[in-house]
C-alpha cells in the first residue's frame, strides 16, 4: 500500500470570509485499486489535476472515492473521476437530499446528483466495504459522517475529528450534534490506538501517527497566502500560515 497526499488540510478558518475549505485529499494505491479519500473543494481542481499527473494517475484511473461527508470542501469534486465508485454514508445522503437549502457548507445540487448517480454506494454502520477497506459511522459533524480505514493501518477521519485540537480536546468546533460528535471523537481515538503506528489523516490538519502516548505529525505544515496590495503585479506580499504550536 502506498499513501500519496495530494493536498494538506489546514486547521483554521477565516475570520472575515467564512470557511477556508482547505481540506485533505489523499490518493491510496491499495492492491489493484486507486482510492481517493475525499475530493477537495472547487478551488483545488487545477492543483489536483497537476498532483495526480505528477504521480502518473489520470482521473479516469481512480477506482474508488471515499467521501467522509457531503460538505463542499470534501465532496464537490467527485464528478471529476468518471469511472470511480463513490462511497458515502447512507444517513449522509438521506439528510443531504431531504432538507431545505440552508446557509451552510452543503452543495445541495451536488448532493442530489450524488444520490441519483449509479456509481454511488451507500455505506451503513461499521464494516468492510471493499477488500481491506473498512467504514465506521461517526455522526455529529453531519448525520452520516464516516471514517474509513484502509489496509488496517490508515484512518481518514474527515471532519468527525478534523484536527489535533479536536482529537486531544475531545470537543469539536463545528457540529450538528455535539454529544454525538464527542462520542465519535472517542471512537476515532480508540480506532487510532487499536493498531500501533496507524496513520491518521484528519480533514483539516497534517497527517499524524500515535507515538509514545500522543499524536506526532508526519510532515511539515505548508500553508500561505499571496496578496497584491500595490499598483503592480510584481509587488506581492506573502503571509506564512504555518506558525504556531500546532506546527511543531
Amino acid at each position: 500500500m502506498k499513501i500519496l497526499p495530494l493536498t494538506q488540510g489546514y486547521p483554521g478558518k477565516s475570520t472575515q470570509h467564512g470557511g477556508l475549505g482547505w481540506s485533505s485529499v489523499t490518493l491510496v494505491r491499495h492492491d489493484d485499486r486507486l482510492i481517493l479519500a475525499d475530493t477537495g473543494s472547487f478551488g483545488m481542481r487545477s492543483m489536483l489535476a497537476r498532483r495526480l499527473a505528477a504521480h502518473g494517475v489520470a482521473p479516469d484511473e481512480v477506482t474508488d472515492v471515499l467521501l467522509t461527508h457531503a460538505h463542499y470542501d470534501h465532496a464537490a469534486n467527485y464528478l471529476l473521476f468518471p469511472r470511480a465508485t463513490v462511497w458515502v454514508g447512507a444517513a449522509e445522503l438521506e439528510w443531504a437530499t431531504r432538507r431545505e437549502p440552508a446557509f451552510d457548507p452543503l452543495p445541495e445540487l451536488y448532493a442530489a446528483d450524488l444520490a441519483s448517480n449509479p456509481r454511488t454506494r451507500r455505506v451503513a454502520g461499521d464494516g468492510e466495504i471493499l477488500p481491506g477497506v473498512e467504514a465506521f459511522a461517526t455522526p455529529g459533524h453531519t448525520p452520516g459522517s464516516t471514517v474509513y480505514r484502509v489496509g488496517g493501518s490508515v484512518l481518514f477521519s474527515g471532519d468527525a475529528a478534523k484536527n489535533r485540537a479536536e482529537l486531544l480536546g475531545g470537543d469539536v468546533d463545528m457540529t450538528l450534534d455535539r454529544d454525538r460528535s464527542r462520542a465519535s471523537v472517542r471512537k476515532i481515538l480508540d480506532l487510532w490506538r487499536e493498531q500501533p503506528d496507524t496513520l491518521l489523516v484528519p480533514g483539516h490538519d497534517v497527517p499524524m501517527r500515535w507515538q509514545d502516548g500522543r499524536p506526532s505529525y508526519t510532515d511539515t505544515r505548508n500553508a500561505g497566502i499571496r496578496s497584491w496590495f500595490g499598483e503592480d503585479l510584481a509587488d506581492t506580499t506573502e503571509f506564512d500560515l504555518t506558525e504556531g504550536e500546532g506546527n511543531r
